[in-house]
């Protein structure tokens, strides 16, 4: 017996779903990081005086994944950001299977495209 094709209907709910609970998720990941972030650092008084560039201890995957181990609020804030960026990725890469699934000659070419060029401006693009 051959595997139950998804609908259209039920593809576009599940990519819905998940959609939803990647803006659900960043969004309480970066309030919980603000309110530590302000627990710890609401009482420091901002110099508006001199602007500089931020330190750059936290600008790669481990370093911020280290900070959410230690309960970090601007690691946990950054966590958020990175869930946020990372939903439209799953959403592609879940449109692929389910083209996959439909067995639709058409679409999966053309959504590994697109998902190429989201990891070509991720990863590979001009800085």
């Amino acid at each position: 017996m051959p595997p139950a094709r998804w609908s259209d209907e039920k593809v576009d709910r599940l990519i819905g779903a998940i959609l939803q609970a990647g803006v659900l998720a960043s969004g309480t990941l970066v309030l919980a990081g603000g309110i530590l972030y302000l627990i710890h650092n609401g009482m420091t008084l901002a110099n508006y005086r001199v602007f500089g560039a931020e330190h750059g201890e936290i600008n790669s995957v481990w370093p911020i994944l280290s900070g959410v181990a230690q309960f970090d609020g601007r690691s946990i804030i950054q966590l958020g950001i990175l869930v946020l960026i990372a939903t439209p990725v799953i959403r592609v890469l879940f449109s692929v299977l389910a083209f996959a699934v439909q067995r639709d000659r058409l679409y999966v070419p053309i959504t590994l495209v697109v998902l190429g060029i989201l990891f070509y401006g991720l990863f590979g693009g001009a800085r």
